[in-house]
């Protein structure tokens, strides 16, 4: 059985959902804080978050980096985990020039 692991409801509440979520596969590279860095999947995208295919028993309000093909590392914050999909909200949004680079190269 799953246990899905989230940060208290305030924090949840300020998430911003509200941007559009394109199903990918790209590959990345996912640095909790104070860790080394190791492969993901990220599975979807959008300009204020990710998902990404990782297993990983980080919790609920971790912090990390990603790096994905083309772009600096970006700081996010882990929101949700069920184990083996991460969800994490970025520290700023994503430019929507590099989110329309990444689509192009890495189709939907």
């Amino acid at each position: 059985m799953r246990t899905i692991t989230y940060k208290r409801y305030e924090d949840s509440a300020r998430e911003d959902r509200s941007t559009p979520r394109v199903c990918v596969i790209i590959p990345a590279i996912m640095r909790p804080s104070g860790s080394s860095g190791y492969s993901v999947i990220v599975r979807n995208l959008s300009l204020s978050g990710v998902a990404r295919e990782a297993l990983t028993g980080m919790a609920a309000g971790t912090q990390v980096r990603r790096t994905m093909p083309g772009l600096m590392a970006i700081q996010a914050k882990v929101i949700w985990n069920d184990c083996n999909i991460v969800g994490c909200e970025f520290s700023t949004m994503l430019n929507p020039a590099a989110l329309q680079n990444l689509l192009t190269r890495f189709p939907a």
